[in-house]
């Protein structure tokens, strides 16, 4: 990768609802180059919510479904390209959130997930504020 190319978004798609990849995938990459990791890499699955209730209970030990996971790797591989981990999202979860628009809760989700592997938490107010901020500014998306 040089440094003229975009993040590399690797996408699995392990789910029955149709979903608008390429948007979603430009929305990934206008996030990371907005936040300086353009030599950066990304993994973005979605999944049946069954996956992602397994998911929840393996990793956070808590039952149910939820609608995002990040795994932060962060590493640098050979070619100098930060791999920054994996959002998981489930789209029927998030069509449950937001049913009157549930495009615009997958893009939230999105965003939220790949902050989430920059480092971004949401713990106190003042780290809520910044990141709800950032979402909003990323995804187009207010938050609710």
């Amino acid at each position: 990768m040089t440094d003229d190319q975009p993040p590399r978004i690797l996408v699995s798609d392990r789910q029955g609802e149709p979903l608008d990849h390429h948007s979603l995938v430009d929305l990934a990459r206008t996030t990371l180059e907005a936040e300086g990791e353009a030599r950066s890499e990304l993994s973005v699955s979605f999944v049946t919510v069954e996956e992602m209730a397994d998911l929840h209970r393996t990793y956070l030990a808590e039952e149910g479904p939820t609608d995002v996971l990040s795994f932060p790797l962060d590493e640098t591989g050979e070619d100098g390209v930060r791999v920054l981990g994996d959002v998981v999202i489930a789209p029927a979860v998030a069509a449950a959130n937001r049913p009157d628009d549930p495009s615009s809760e997958l893009r939230l989700l999105l965003v939220h997930g790949i902050l989430h592997l920059l480092g971004h938490d949401h713990e106190d107010e003042a780290d809520r504020a910044e990141m709800w901020a950032k979402q909003e500014r990323y995804a187009g998306v207010r938050v609710s």
